[in-house]
C-alpha cells in the first residue's frame, strides 16, 4: 500500500513513520509535515506544506495513496480554545476533506487521544476539541475512519524527535506502564496497517483496541 503520514517531525508521526518504512506490506511512504523529517529512505517522499488548509499547489502529490496516517498535533498547554480548535479540528477537516476528493477509496487514520470528550460538552477544553474532530471525521466519506486513543506509547529506533522531557522520561518507562496502559509505536503502525487491509471492529480504538488489532 502507498501512505500518507502527517506530523512526521513529532514523535509519534516519526515513529509511525519508520514503522512504515520497515513494514514490508508498505510500498511508499509520503512525509508531510512544515519542515523536513531528517530522514532518508527509498521508500520516503517528502512534501513540505506550510499551511494544511491550503493545498491548491500540492494536490498533484497529495493523490495516489490508500491511507493517510493523520498523526499531527500540538499541546494545549497554554493555547486559547479558538487557537487550538483552528489547529485541532479545522485544519485536521480540512486536510481530510481535500483527501476524499483526491483519493476515493482512502482509510483514514487520525490519532486522537486517550479521554477524549465525543460529547462534545465536557469541562476539559482539548477533550472537548478532540471530540469535535473525531465525530467531524467520522462523517467524510472515507472507505473507512478509525480514531485512535493511544495513551503512554514508547519510540523506535531511530527516532530523532523526541522531547527532552520524553528523553529525561524515558528511563521511567518501565515503571510507568506499571500504572498506565503503553503501546510501543510498532503497535501503532501495525494497526493502522491492519485499519487499512482489513478494517477494524469499531471507529474509535482505544489503548486496548489498538493492541488487539496490531497483534490480530
Amino acid at each position: 500500500m502507498k501512505v500518507i503520514v502527517t506530523g512526521t517531525t513529532g514523535m509519534v508521526g516519526e515513529g509511525v513513520m519508520l514503522a512504515c518504512l520497515g513494514d514490508p506490506t508498505v510500498e511508499r511512504v509520503l512525509s508531510v509535515a512544515r519542515r523536513p523529517s531528517g530522514h532518508a529512505h527509498p521508500k520516503l517522499e517528502e512534501c513540505l506544506i506550510p499551511d494544511f488548509r491550503e493545498l491548491g499547489a500540492f494536490e498533484a502529490r497529495l493523490s495516489g495513496y490508500d491511507a493517510c496516517f493523520y498523526c499531527a498535533g500540538v499541546s494545549s498547554v497554554g493555547m486559547s480554545e479558538a487557537d487550538y480548535t483552528a489547529i485541532t479540528h479545522d485544519t485536521v477537516l480540512a486536510f481530510a476533506t481535500a483527501l476524499t476528493r483526491l483519493n476515493p477509496g482512502m482509510v483514514l487514520t487520525h490519532v486522537s487521544g486517550a479521554h477524549t470528550d465525543s460529547s462534545e460538552q465536557g469541562r476539559v477544553m482539548w477533550a472537548r476539541v478532540k471530540g469535535k474532530a473525531e465525530n467531524a471525521l467520522m462523517r467524510l466519506p472515507f472507505r473507512g475512519v478509525y480514531n485512535f486513543r493511544p495513551g503512554l506509547m514508547t519510540p523506535v529506533p531511530g527516532q530523532k524527535n523526541l522531547k527532552r522531557v520524553y528523553r529525561f522520561l524515558l528511563p521511567l518507562v518501565p515503571l510507568m506502564k506499571l500504572v498506565l496502559p503503553a503501546l510501543k509505536l510498532e503497535e501503532v503502525e501495525r494497526a493502522m496497517v491492519r485499519s487499512v487491509t482489513s478494517g477494524a471492529p469499531k471507529q474509535v480504538l482505544e489503548v486496548a483496541d489498538i493492541k488487539a488489532l496490531a497483534s490480530a
